[in-house]
């Protein structure tokens, strides 16, 4: 074999093998960038659910504030739909 085709063979497997680490390591860091926007929306749905649950907290205390000042009575019953349907006897 010549020199220029070792050199040429030397210079294609170089370059595939630092195509191919390249190609690697751009997978690994997508990969890392993801499982970032995973742990982001975990992060986002648990604060959510956190203020979620101080506002239901906050609820029930001004609702037992209110009872405790207010007099609450059974509300009257809805009227039934059949009776507003017009099945009125005439």
């Amino acid at each position: 074999m010549s020199r220029t085709a070792k050199a040429t063979l030397t210079a294609a497997v170089a370059f595939c093998s630092v195509t191919i680490f390249t190609v690697h390591y751009m997978q690994h860091q997508e990969r890392e960038t993801m499982y970032q926007g995973v742990l982001r929306d975990d992060a986002r749905r648990l604060e959510k659910h956190r203020q979620r649950e101080e506002a239901l907290q906050e609820s029930l205390r001004k609702q037992e504030l209110y009872e405790r000042v207010q007099t609450v009575s059974n509300p009257a019953p809805l009227p039934s739909s059949s009776s507003s349907t017009g099945d009125r006897e005439r």
